[in-house]
């Protein structure tokens, strides 16, 4: 069985987590628990890489949701950097307009 990663959520991620309703939270957290935990760096229809982007290394989707985390492996920890909401071609983090 893989091994299990640990899932932090820096201070801004938290902050755009508190953005959200309640039922939009745990369902962002749930997501995260489910898709983040085991295997995190595997490539999936829901995760994918970022080649060079400002946020993160890796996104996931939870529809409408945007998670983007990075990984270290060493320490296996899954580190939450940014969460925001895709509407239509626009990403919205802290209702900004975010160009990734």
């Amino acid at each position: 069985m893989s091994t299990m990663f640990t899932i932090e959520l820096t201070q801004s991620a938290y902050r755009h987590l508190e953005a959200f309703k309640r039922f939009d939270r745990n369902q962002i957290l749930d997501g995260i628990k489910a898709q983040l935990s085991y295997q995190p760096l595997e490539g999936t229809k829901n995760k994918k890489w970022l080649r060079q982007n400002p946020l993160a290394d890796w996104e996931l989707r939870i529809d409408p949701y945007r998670i983007f985390y990075d990984v270290d492996e060493t320490q296996q920890i899954v580190r939450i950097l940014a969460i925001g909401i895709k509407k239509r071609h626009k990403l919205i983090i802290e209702n900004e307009e975010v160009t990734l």
